[in-house]
């Protein structure tokens, strides 16, 4: 933990909220586009289909779902493995981009399976794969089968898993479009695109976008959001263009000059998030939005529940349970408090279930 000299101005963590609500487009709702909206968050989690709408339908002004899936099925936005190991909504340009940059984390994750790719030549399995995939779009179990087919003495699973991380795969449509069904088909970036492979992302110019996005923050706020490591060096070559700042404990922060840092009383309405979303996993140092009291809430074994936000901060999950919301605060609300929530609620019901009726109500959070 690298700790900046005490002169650096100190943002405290209802400071550091609202800068981050701000970059978010979570403060106010933004009339950006929804690819617009994608290509500034650099990508929304997305490992089930729903996460990607609501997270815009909670940042943008006049979103509607068929914007999202629109994009999708017109293949500028893709679903694809890309930061921290999971599977993200990109733009086409990112998605082309920010993969290279994130392979040697990819590279990495083939070590964890060698035991079971014994003998594998990868950059045959790699051109294997490549051929299958682009044949015509596989599952994971039809790249398994087929492959296993060629190595029948490795693990069937690293072998698909090793194919994942060595090529740069989508997954096609129908799956990711709202209202639809699919599964999940693979073929490679390249051939869905119809365009050729590109030069990894600079690394600098990646840490402005995520500065702009998800600053101000520390070196091991880039890490965690990325999956990088070693990115030091790229913070003190930028060092002359950026700003710093120290958190309540010491830890230095880099920031974009112009960024916004709203004032920490800055009125921070209500949202509600969808599970894994971006805000609530691209820090280190998760306080700025998560109060320590409340660690861990949103996970209960392997389920993951969806948050929402009261005052900037999480303040409970919720559901869809049939045809009601159920809201479940940590704590007891306000009857203000509640106003906001249930009007943001009934918000968001509009937004993405238009036309269909649900009852909103408040439940009790098992602790």
């Amino acid at each position: 933990m690298t700790k900046t000299p005490s002169a650096a101005p100190v943002l405290g963590t209802r400071a550091l909220n609202r800068a981050t609500l701000d970059r978010q487009l979570l403060l106010r709702r933004s009339p950006l586009s929804a690819k617009a909206a994608v290509e500034h968050l650099v990508g929304l989690q997305a490992q089930e289909v729903k996460p990607p709408y609501h997270a815009l339908a909670a940042r943008l002004d006049g979103f509607a779902p068929e914007d999202l899936s629109g994009l999708l099925a017109g293949r500028a936005a893709v679903r694809i493995v890309t930061l921290r190991s999971t599977i993200h909504l990109h733009t086409a340009d990112d998605s082309l981009t920010l993969r290279p940059l994130v392979q040697p984390a990819r590279d990495r994750e083939i070590g964890a399976f060698r035991k079971g790719l014994t003998g594998v030549d990868l950059d045959r399995l790699a051109g294997l794969a490549r051929e299958l995939v682009e044949a015509e779009p596989r599952t994971m179990k039809q790249l398994r089968d087929a492959l296993s087919g060629r190595w029948p003495d490795a693990d069937p699973w690293s072998l698909a898993v090793a194919a994942r991380c060595a090529l740069p795969l989508v997954q096609v449509t129908p799956r990711g479009l709202w209202g639809r069904s699919g599964q999940v088909a693979l073929t490679t970036a390249e051939h869905w695109l119809g365009r050729p492979a590109e030069p990894a992302a600079p690394l600098d110019a990646t840490v402005l976008r995520y500065l702009a996005a998800f600053g101000p923050a520390s070196v091991k706020d880039l890490q965690t959001w990325s999956g990088l490591t070693r990115t030091r060096t790229v913070f003190e070559r930028l060092r002359p263009e950026l700003v710093t700042f120290q958190d309540d404990n010491g830890v230095e922060l880099f920031d974009l000059p112009d960024a916004p840092r709203p004032h920490p009383d800055t009125p921070a309405p209500p949202r509600f998030l969808p599970e894994f979303d971006n805000l609530m996993l691209s820090h280190a140092d998760r306080t700025r939005v998560i109060p320590p009291a409340h660690r861990g809430r949103t996970r209960q074994a392997n389920t993951f529940h969806r948050p929402f936000l009261v005052d900037g901060f999480l303040a409970g999950v919720w559901r869809i349970l049939g045809d009601a919301l159920v809201i479940e605060p940590f704590t007891p609300l306000t009857g203000a408090r509640r106003a906001e929530v249930l009007e943001e609620a009934d918000r968001m019901l509009q937004v993405l279930h238009p036309g269909t009726p649900h009852d909103i109500r408040f439940g009790t959070v098992v602790p």
